[in-house]
């Protein structure tokens, strides 16, 4: 797809429309420029269209998108879902009282009217709502007549001195210290397990609304008494695409500083407005094509648009430059943009499928909320190849851009700029092999570092917001006063029906609870096995002798119906379906690997054909599972980007020498990325894993156009230094110009209260960074080794030479 010798340097300086053959170019340029204006109203229609869409576009996120889809671990969640209602989407309330204990009218009032306004929350699970007032929170004790037991909030409660003595001894005979209560009682939990869809509407259910009503509910109940803390998938993707309103302004931060690079760099204000207008137009398509296609914008798909963006730019800049210099000479400004898409519409078009091959090959991430937002880029990227390849250049067919931006563009352009001089020297043998030394010290020193780069979780509570966030803060309390922790892993037992009533299911369950709890990392765990134990042992008279699973069914089946009655989430009412619960002192990978390892284990060696252990529930089984999709994806997907970029490349130059050039920065880069993530403490999950990916995709697009240029030059005799300061006039100084427009925009995102977004723009101001720097620097020592023409003319020499003295 190189340009051949006759577009790229036979274009003569054509003053007059009149002149001009109109029957030249290609077929697509013809059907292009030659309706043009038609062009123009129908994209005019498309945007009004799309801008009226794009404002129904709603933000949103799913429980279930987050999760791998065919992983074997929550296909198996997935099919006892049902059955396991306390171990799926919940948020947990905690109500504190700041001036005293729980045990005081006043907090219990208030306990009550905050637990009968969250029971009220459309999308409530409410048979499964947990607090000291609802009545499924029950305390048995044996006495001499027998079983005595009912709910731990009194009959009759009035808020006397004798029903909160009650409530004191019911709370202790319940045994949910550490769980229901605080240790230091100061507190009580509100746990709510959530549906899956809205039960009004039918709708996917809407975390945004609901996470508005509990706010609501904090700053009606919150005082200086009464403090509210809230944890929970809910709560925080609430909080997350609350952050995506602030989210826009960077976005328009990030804009407004690449308009004004561009600017200062053109000086042109009708061309900066064409650019930065035709990328704006593809983030509007995008936007509204998301809504006819259903999407919605979540946390993790918000940084595409901005993407799109920067990538439209990118491409734009070129355009834009290439025309300038060609009405610099003389061009008309019709014909200059006609000439400038001969140039670069290939480079530019290949450039463009690097990218949206970078996005596909995330459609291979077993996470729908990564697929999607590959779709949502790719689709992003197809617009791009109508607005910015072929949209801007017939736009700027009708604006042109100003006489002295165009002779400030071509004198910038003409060998002698000090920038162009400078760079020339990494042609020369001494500062290529010095250039690629350091290239190989700094990648050799770079994956070393990243061979430590961790999968997951690195910090405790809500790693995708900053530590002093809200979220952060009520989880750091809740953690800090209940003994069981929100991190938790259920291992799934299932049998046939009335199994889970039998001796060696229970004693099978209490094996694995033991082998669990000797883990490190696991704070205690769970199941109707071990509550078992405990209910029989009140069967008699509370002997610790018989704190133990009874052989005989009559007491087991007596200990384990007592069990469904007091905790209903442990078994379902088939006595088919039971989790063995493990609370986690943290959720980082290695504790997550470290529990799966050892149910695995368990599994393989006690299945039976009629009694199964299947992995995995609760939030960090689900977290366990994600962290798996991601490991085995990570690499896999790199490779999978680099083959593709690079048989791109292959089909472009033809030459596996200059594929070579052109990828070798894009490894150099990756690596260093990944070195970088170690250093700031970035885990590799969902909210990180596209990012390098994506910086392979949209960091070849700098080689691409520099080297497309650059063997054309070298195709008419040039030497590497020759061809090298021609590449640079023609389209090495815009890759300067983007890569530190890119950089400067995203790097904004630094103070966003998403810690996640602030690690991406991190992550993608380094990388835009050094993208370009391998262009401009990797790129011209790698060609002096790799690219050396094999032979020369006497004229194409004599024409070097000229043009070596120019550039040295």
């Amino acid at each position: 797809m190189a340009m051949p010798n006759d577009q790229m340097n036979a274009m003569p300086v054509i003053t007059q429309i009149e002149d001009f053959d109109q029957r030249t170019g290609s077929v697509i340029e013809r059907l292009i420029f030659n309706n043009r204006q038609l062009l123009v109203w129908l994209c005019l229609v498309v945007t009004a269209v799309c801008a009226i869409l794009s404002s129904k576009l709603e933000m949103n996120a799913s429980f279930e998108k987050m999760m791998p889809q065919s992983q074997p671990i929550v296909q198996n969640y997935l099919r006892n879902a049902p059955s396991l209602r306390g171990l799926g989407n919940s948020v947990r309330i905690v109500v504190e009282n700041k001036r005293g204990d729980i045990y005081d009218p006043r907090y219990l009032s208030q306990l009550r009217e905050i637990n009968d306004a969250v029971y009220l929350l459309p999308g409530v699970d409410r048979s499964f709502v947990k607090s000291l007032w609802m009545p499924v929170v029950r305390w048995t004790e044996i006495t001499e007549q027998g079983y005595k037991g009912g709910a731990v909030m009194p009959d009759g409660y009035d808020g006397s001195v004798r029903s909160l003595d009650a409530l004191r001894l019911n709370i202790l005979r319940a045994g949910i210290v550490g769980s229901l209560v605080s240790n230091d009682q100061k507190s009580s939990m509100i746990f709510v397990p959530l549906l899956s869809k809205d039960p009004e509407t039918g709708r996917e259910f809407d975390y945004r609304v609901f996470r508005d009503r509990l706010e609501k509910i904090r700053e009606k109940y919150g005082s200086a008494d009464i403090q509210i803390h809230i944890i929970g998938f809910a709560e925080l993707v609430g909080d997350l695409i609350h952050g995506l309103i602030q989210i826009l302004a960077y976005f328009a931060i990030a804009a407004a500083i690449a308009t004004l690079i561009i600017y200062f760099y053109t000086r042109c204000v009708r061309s900066t407005i064409t650019v930065v207008g035709c990328s704006l137009i593809a983030v509007i398509w995008q936007l509204g094509l998301m809504e006819v296609f259903g999407f919605v914008i979540d946390p993790y798909s918000v940084l595409i648009p901005f993407l799109i963006f920067a990538i439209g730019v990118s491409h734009g800049a070129q355009k834009m430059n290439g025309i300038m210099q060609d009405i610099g000479r003389g061009t008309h400004r019709y014909i200059a943009a006609r000439y400038t898409f001969r140039r670069l519409f290939f480079a530019g078009l290949t450039a463009l499928l690097a990218d949206a091959v970078g996005f596909a090959v995330l459609t291979s991430v077993d996470i729908p909320v990564i697929r999607l937002l590959a779709i949502e880029a790719s689709i992003g990227v197809a617009i791009l190849i109508f607005t910015n390849l072929i949209l801007l250049p017939v736009v700027l067919s009708y604006t042109g851009v100003g006489r002295n931006a165009a002779e400030r563009a071509l004198r910038s352009s003409a060998g002698k700029h000090p920038l162009i001089r400078w760079l020339a020297r990494f042609t020369r043998r001494r500062w290529a092999t010095a250039t690629l030394i350091v290239a190989a010290v700094l990648t050799g020193g770079g994956f070393v570092v990243a061979q430590h780069l961790k999968i997951g979780d690195l910090d405790p509570g809500a790693p995708e917001l900053r530590p002093d966030s809200q979220y952060n803060r009520d989880n750091a309390y809740i953690t800090g006063h209940y003994g069981l922790s929100s991190d938790q892993l259920a291992v799934i037992v299932t049998t046939p029906a009335n199994g889970l009533l039998t001796f060696e299911t229970l004693l099978e369950m209490d094996r694995l609870e033991e082998i669990l709890r000797d883990l490190p990392g696991v704070q205690t765990t769970v199941s109707t096995a071990s509550l078992a134990r405990s209910y029989t042992a009140a069967g008699f008279e509370g002997s610790p002798k018989w704190i133990t699973i009874n052989r005989d069914p009559f007491v087991s089946n007596d200990a384990v119906n007592y069990v469904f009655a007091s905790n209903p989430e442990m078994l379902n009412d088939e006595r088919s379906v039971a989790p063995v619960i493990a609370f986690l002192a943290d959720h980082k990978a290695e504790t997550l690997a470290r529990v799966l390892k050892a149910a695995e284990e368990f599994a393989a060696e006690h299945n039976t054909d009629d009694r199964k252990f299947l992995l995995a529930a609760g939030n960090s089984g689900i977290e366990a599972a994600s962290n798996i999709a991601v490991a085995s994806a990570n690499h896999a997907m790199l490779i999978y980007v680099y083959l593709a970029v690079t048989l791109l490349c292959y089909v472009t130059f033809r030459s596996w020498r200059a594929v070579l050039v052109a990828m070798v920065p894009l490894v150099v880069t990756s690596v260093l990325a990944e070195a970088l993530m170690v250093m700031l403490g970035i885990g590799v999950k969902v909210a990180t894993l596209p990012v390098v990916a994506l910086g392979v995709g949209i960091g070849v697009d700098y080689s691409l156009y520099l080297l497309t240029v650059y063997l054309a030059q070298q195709r008419r005799g040039l030497s590497v230094t020759d061809a090298y300061c021609e590449a640079l006039a023609c389209t090495g100084k815009v890759v300067a110009l983007i890569g530190i427009t890119l950089a400067a925009a995203v790097i904004t995102w630094f103070w966003s209260p998403i810690k996640f977004q602030a690690d991406m723009g991190v992550l993608l101001a380094f990388m835009f960074l050094w993208n370009m720097l391998g262009a401009l620097i990797l790129v011209p020592a790698l060609a002096h080794f790799l690219l050396q023409p094999s032979l020369r003319d006497s004229g194409s020499a004599v024409e070097g030479s000229r043009v070596e003295q120019q550039c040295t």
